[in-house]
């Protein structure tokens, strides 16, 4: 195995690691209660209590989930990396690893404008990281003989993770749109456009054509 295989094997498992570890974190801010000896009304009303925190973990459990996926696909194609690829990728771990507490915020306060548009912010920087990371990835010096061109490229990343993602930051981006006076944050296209990127060089596809 070169050196530069074996270096970009190592950042594909330092990677997959933040991701796990992240999205195992989510279940941790979900707190047991401790109610001692209670009959079942009381226990039934506890959990319906940790129903956001619930919601809050399966949210960003596919979304963590989703993002994943993507990049898992992009670094399956690749050959070769140099340290330009370095900064972008840390920067995407470093907002993957916050995703715990931007999702314990939103569920501690349900409902709540401000942790809601804090939620939806932490996505909408995945995203735009994720975009900037397969950006630079996804150019023909770094890319395997094999990838399969532009079209292979798309086919890769087109798939259930995405529809995940884009289900998901449908949720995040209605409560932003909700805030009087907050521009549209465009709701999942914007952020899809992270994890779906168009190569260069490819055409791109018109919208009647792309929901097909």
């Amino acid at each position: 195995m070169s050196t530069h295989a074996s270096q970009l094997e190592r950042l594909t498992f330092f990677s997959d690691a933040v991701f796990a570890i992240a999205i195992t974190l989510l279940v941790i801010e979900i707190h047991v209660p401790r109610l001692g000896v209670a009959d079942d009304h009381a226990y039934l009303a506890a959990l319906h209590e940790l129903m956001p925190s619930f919601m809050g973990f399966i949210l960003s459990f596919l979304v963590i989930g989703a993002l994943w996926a993507a990049h898992h696909r992009v670094f399956g194609l690749l050959a070769d990396y140099d340290s330009g690829l370095v900064m972008p990728n840390l920067l995407l771990l470093m907002v993957i690893a916050f995703m715990p507490f931007a999702t314990a915020l939103m569920s501690a306060n349900p409902l709540a404008r401000v942790p809601e548009l804090f939620y939806a912010g932490t996505l909408l920087t995945a995203g735009l990281l994720q975009r900037w990371l397969f950006g630079k990835a996804l150019r023909a010096p770094y890319l395997r003989r094999d990838h399969g061109g532009a079209a292979g490229v798309c086919a890769g990343l087109g798939g259930a993770g995405v529809q995940q993602f884009r289900a998901a930051a449908d949720s995040a981006a209605g409560a932003a749109a909700s805030a009087p006076g907050t521009p549209p944050p465009g709701g999942s296209d914007g952020l899809t456009r992270g994890i779906s990127p168009r190569p260069p060089g490819s055409k791109p596809v018109s919208g009647r054509a792309g929901r097909r």
